[in-house]
């Protein structure tokens, strides 16, 4: 059918159309909101609405969208929303879109600051757009969450969720931990740590290539974060790092070879071993 005619679609056919791209219904609906300007609505309202019509200037945007969505572009940065932990974070190519798998770092960093003081000082290195620091400063208001990034463009992104939702998380510029000089009770990282070369890298063409991958098999990011925390952590503080499906063995030897102690892994929902830790190394 012509793009002229793509007035004459109601609701309901418009969302044939999108399922016809061979896309989830899901995917469909939500991007059919997104082109209508009713993202807050609610895909129950398509379905109040299913035999509406879809003018002309909406309905070219769906299209594309559905045709951008079909090329493997990331839903979250077509309707530039993700929910991550509870909050809604704006994101787009600047960063990463947040992970239901980083939760599972998030869960475990609530569950050590709950055995701590008041006020625990926390650390998100690489925070991206902000999702592990936005969600710790959420869960724990009396926290007081730093959060760095390398990359000037994704702390743009970090600030704006964070001034959006009123949370009082400090942003810094910085190289991991190169030039910090304070101390933490908690320090958490979702680093690079793709392999070069990892055949899975042909699905992510969309996010930045500089938050995904890590020389060394994957692990330089990693290692370096384990070699520089020490100094920086409080007595009993804690190192958490997500890593690769298939890194846990690796980084776990990493954290004993610096001397830390308590090393554990986390699993994710889908019984994966998705986090590893350890307590600051004692002084020698």
């Amino acid at each position: 059918m012509p793009e002229s005619a793509a007035s004459a679609h109601t609701v309901a056919q418009a969302l044939a159309r999108g399922s016809g791209m061979s896309l989830q219904r899901l995917d469909v609906q939500l991007l059919l909101l997104q082109a209508l300007g009713r993202s807050d609505a609610g895909r129950a309202w398509l379905l109040a609405h299913d035999t509406d019509p879809v003018p002309d200037a909406p309905m070219q945007a769906f299209v594309q969208l559905c045709r951008r969505r079909a090329d493997g572009e990331p839903l979250a940065y077509l309707v530039g929303i993700k929910e991550f932990f509870g909050l809604s974070l704006h994101v787009d190519p600047r960063v990463l879109v947040p992970r239901p798998d980083t939760e599972t770092l998030v869960e475990w960093a609530l569950q050590t600051l709950a055995g701590l003081a008041p006020a625990p000082r926390v650390l998100d290195l690489g925070t991206g757009s902000g999702a592990i620091a936005l969600a710790i400063q959420h869960a724990r208001p009396d926290a007081r969450v730093t959060a760095i990034d390398a990359s000037a463009q994704a702390l743009a992104v970090a600030q704006a969720n964070a001034q959006r939702l009123g949370l009082p998380v400090a942003f810094r510029h910085g190289s991991w931990l190169q030039g910090q000089n304070e101390i933490w009770d908690l320090i958490v990282s979702n680093p690079p740590y793709v392999a070069e070369g990892d055949p899975h890298l042909a699905a992510l063409t969309h996010e930045p290539r500089a938050a995904l991958v890590a020389t060394g098999q994957g692990l330089d990011d990693l290692r370096a974060i384990v070699e520089q925390a020490p100094p920086h952590l409080a007595p009993g503080g804690r190192l958490l790092l997500e890593h690769g499906h298939d890194q846990a063995g690796a980084v776990r030897a990493l954290l004993a070879a610096h001397g830390y102690s308590d090393v554990t892994s986390r699993k994710d929902l889908a019984g994966i071993e998705r986090c590893s830790g350890g307590i600051r190394p004692a002084q020698r």
